[in-house]
């Protein structure tokens, strides 16, 4: 008799354990950055992570790797639209190889200032391109922040659109980007970001263009005599899912999931403010070069044809982000 009790009680722990099992079973995502963990990519998905196990009462694990562990920004976006990673949070530069609608954004000199950028992006302009994600294999959580843009390189303080000509500068692989640079006599020279630095020490390019957030977060001061402030293109970043991990979590996991990506731009832009404001003063201590006051319209003014290109190529969408107000 006591067996026969002992054998119905295990029997009622394990069909009470099978019935609990998915409400308790636990998954881990993995998210990759191409920075340092000290960075304002790192502050992002750490708080990414802190929030989702908050917010989901520790059902999701989100695994963070840093420095590109697990491929460069290209090579990360594929990987999420494959399913081979779970997740990325990465700039826009490689992006539209993959969601050409996004592209617009990567025209130069489109956003005025910080201000302008974060309206636009959290705005319906923005919001809708979040949208265009979906259909290529990939869900966009929400838009982070990569900052504006500046110029720095190893033989000339560009104050100029004609002091650009003929250097050799790193770019991302963005035909929006590659098209501008060369319009100003640039020759461009794609290369992920993981690759920068020994590039710049080698010599293999004369420069590179990043916003000053990514110049600090790779200590380019120490391979790069001059930064130029030119500001002439607002790099955003962006929080991807492979869709179908998207799609597998319920309602209310999808809310959590983005509500956590939320949060982590607000620190993530909170990071980047804090670069802009102590970068200068950072690098000029760091013996670096930096020339501020810029006439940017100088280099507007360069671009005319191929705004002439843009403007058709995007149409409505560009004239409403430059009428966007904040």
């Amino acid at each position: 008799m006591q067996l026969g009790l002992a054998t119905r009680f295990g029997a009622v722990l394990m069909a009470g354990a099978l019935i609990a099992g998915p409400a308790v079973a636990q998954q881990t995502f993995k998210i990759n950055i191409p920075f340092q963990k000290d960075s304002h990519f790192g502050v992002a998905i750490d708080t990414f992570a802190e929030e989702v196990a908050k917010r989901t009462e520790g059902r999701y694990t989100i695994e963070t790797y840093y420095n590109g562990s697990l491929g460069a920004e290209r090579e990360s976006v594929e990987a999420v639209q494959l399913g081979t990673l779970d997740m990325a949070f990465t700039s826009t530069g490689p992006v539209p190889n993959f969601v050409p609608e996004v592209a617009v954004l990567d025209v130069p000199f489109l956003f005025k200032d910080y201000a302008h950028a974060r309206a636009v992006l959290d705005g319906p302009i923005g919001q809708d391109l979040l949208t265009k994600f979906d259909a290529h294999g990939m869900h966009a959580l929400a838009w982070g922040e990569n900052g504006f843009r500046n110029m720095t390189n190893n033989k000339i303080a560009i104050a100029a659109p004609e002091d650009l000509k003929g250097l050799k500068m790193r770019t991302m692989e963005n035909p929006i980007h590659i098209q501008a640079y060369q319009q100003f006599g640039i020759s461009p020279t794609p290369m992920a970001i993981t690759e920068v630095f020994a590039a710049l020490q080698q010599g293999v390019v004369d420069g590179q263009e990043n916003p000053l957030s990514v110049i600090l977060a790779n200590h380019f001061e120490e391979v790069q005599k001059y930064v130029s402030m030119t500001g002439h293109v607002y790099a955003p970043a962006v929080f991807l899912m492979n869709a179908g991990l998207w799609q597998g979590l319920s309602d209310a996991d999808k809310a959590h999931f983005t509500e956590a990506a939320k949060a982590a731009v607000v620190v993530n832009r909170a990071r980047v403010d804090s670069d802009e404001e102590n970068g200068i003063k950072y690098l000029k201590e760091h013996g670096v070069t930096v020339v501020e006051g810029i006439d940017k319209q100088k280099f507007i003014d360069v671009l005319a044809p191929v705004y002439a290109d843009f403007g058709t190529r995007f149409g409505s969408v560009l004239t409403d982000i430059q009428a966007a107000q904040n």
